[in-house]
């Protein structure tokens, strides 16, 4: 009886170690990682540099993705570092395509905020693929300015 309880004991943990790698396998990063950095001057002769990053994580199955950001702003003066501030994290973006399957992605954003930019931040666009059929759906995202993001999504034609 003893030697059936570790039997079992035994198949549960090698399930529960295989269902999270099972898991992973449904998850891509983005190719198109970017940072940007800027640099402050404070008053009392303070430095501040602050860089942002972002990638995004696509679920293969679903198509469903994730925008993940992360920031790091660092304050000095002439002698020492006084401060170092992060932050971060992932927001969830809805599904590219309606029905499950086995998609590929990659996504890319446009430059932070400048002279050309009409509305605020910019957007990103989304490129997304059915690997097993000759499928591919191009997405646009801006932000309006007045408070939603508009986006638009186009499956292309092959000739």
């Amino acid at each position: 009886m003893r030697h059936v309880i570790k039997l079992c004991w035994a198949a549960a943990l090698s399930l529960t170690a295989l269902a999270p790698a099972a898991r992973a396998d449904d998850y891509q990063l983005s190719h198109n990682q970017r940072i940007s950095c800027s640099r402050g001057l404070a008053p009392g002769k303070l430095n501040t540099a602050t860089c942002k990053s972002y990638t995004y994580l696509f679920n293969t199955k679903t198509s469903e993705y994730f925008r993940c950001q992360v920031s790091l702003a660092l304050t000095r003066d002439n002698k020492e570092v006084i401060n170092v501030q992060t932050d971060g994290g992932c927001t969830r973006k809805p599904r590219i395509f309606e029905t499950d399957g086995k998609y590929d992605f990659d996504a890319t954003e446009t430059e932070p905020p400048n002279t050309n930019s009409f509305f605020g931040p910019g957007g990103y666009s989304v490129w997304a693929a059915d690997v097993g059929a000759q499928k591919v759906r191009g997405c646009i995202i801006i932000s309006s300015g007045l408070g939603s993001d508009i986006s638009k999504c186009l499956d292309m034609t092959f000739q």
